[in-house]
């Protein structure tokens, strides 16, 4: 097997940190390694395959001979992308830097998988909360065509990152300690709390997250015609997002046909038994790479109407895997950069 010469960008991070987790789990061919960050990181060691790494500062340089570059999110593929790609490598990027250039692939391998030929050096991973939610739609929209989706997102502090994770346990022990609570990484106290309110508020009082909700849901579908609108809300959950979606149908599908459907397709595990109070939960999603629907019944409300529920590990589905999984398409299709 061909081995690879890989960068990874932000390693010290909370994606950082489980890109390495995975690309070891999935035995990715790896030849080399480059492990890059700030200069606030530099000089950490790591661990990959029992082998200690230096965290080195990003340079242009530190992408000479390499074949795949991950940048784990942030400014800095704005920053080093380009350099990436003029020195021969295919960059996937995690931030939403690129997301919506329409000359750069936005992918979820089991949605939208041959995107990944027409890169032309970026290839850009969702939003956390589209890719989880798009990997349960796909079946259904391949089936009765969506008209419309209603989407609720919880999604956990794990999603912005290490010091809302920090945040969440200094709030709680707090509360519980009835000592005083001081907000730093979330406009309000997270523990106990519901925010509804994640990234800046922009067009129509939408906050940015959920209009990535709706501008990526088009472009991965390949279709602007769904109508879209989301409410996406910080939850004092650890790890693992959790989402509401309400779909409307031109084609009529029960519910009974929804769950057999997704039970068939790829990356999706069905829990949905209601009599046994089995459904997703994030406990259980967590750590794991699959998308998780339950919950699955008709609309009463409208003719042609399901509601789901849905849990995945945004760390890792959301994040860490689904870049790999588009690794893994690139060297698949045979389309790495020629190098210069």
């Amino acid at each position: 097997m061909d081995q690879y010469k890989v960068v990874v960008v932000g390693a010290s991070g909370a994606v950082g940190q489980e890109i390495l987790k995975v690309l070891d789990e999935r035995n990715f061919p790896v030849g080399d390694l480059k492990l890059c960050a700030t200069s606030r990181s530099a000089g950490k060691k790591m661990l990959f395959r029992g082998k200690p790494y230096n965290v080195e500062v990003t340079t242009p340089e530190s992408f000479n001979g390499a074949d795949i570059v991950f940048f784990a999110g942030g400014a800095a593929s704005k920053e080093f992308g380009p350099a990436a790609v003029e020195r021969g490598a295919v960059v996937i990027d995690n931030s939403s830097n690129y997301r919506m250039d329409p000359a750069v692939p936005l992918v979820v391998p089991e949605v939208n998988p041959e995107d990944v030929k027409w890169h032309k050096g970026i290839i850009a991973n969702p939003n956390c909360s589209t890719i989880i939610a798009v990997v349960a739609l796909k079946p259904i929209h391949d089936a009765a065509k969506i008209k419309r989706i209603v989407v609720s997102t919880y999604q956990a502090v794990s999603g912005a990152g290490l010091e809302a994770i920090e945040e969440l346990t200094a709030q709680t022990r707090a509360v519980l300690e009835q000592g005083t609570v001081t907000p730093e990484v979330f406009p309000y106290q997270i523990a106990f709390n519901l925010i509804p309110h994640i990234d800046i508020f922009m067009d129509m009082d939408y906050t940015k997250e959920e209009w990535k909700m709706v501008k990526e849901n088009h472009k991965i579908l390949h279709d602007d015609s769904i109508g879209i609108t989301a409410t996406t809300v910080r939850v004092p959950v650890y790890r693992s997002h959790s989402e509401s979606i309400n779909i409307e149908t031109e084609k009529k599908i029960t519910a009974l046909e929804a769950r057999r459907l997704l039970e068939r397709s790829p990356g999706i595990v069905v829990v949905d038994d209601p009599a046994a109070k089995k459904y997703p939960m994030p406990l259980f999603a967590s750590n794991r790479d699959e998308v998780f629907v339950g919950r699955i019944r008709e609309d009463n409300s409208i003719p042609n109407g399901l509601n789901i529920w849905v849990c995945a590990d945004q760390i890792r589905k959301g994040a860490a895997t689904n870049a790999i999984q588009i690794a893994e398409l690139v060297i698949k299709y045979g389309c790495l950069m020629k190098k210069n």
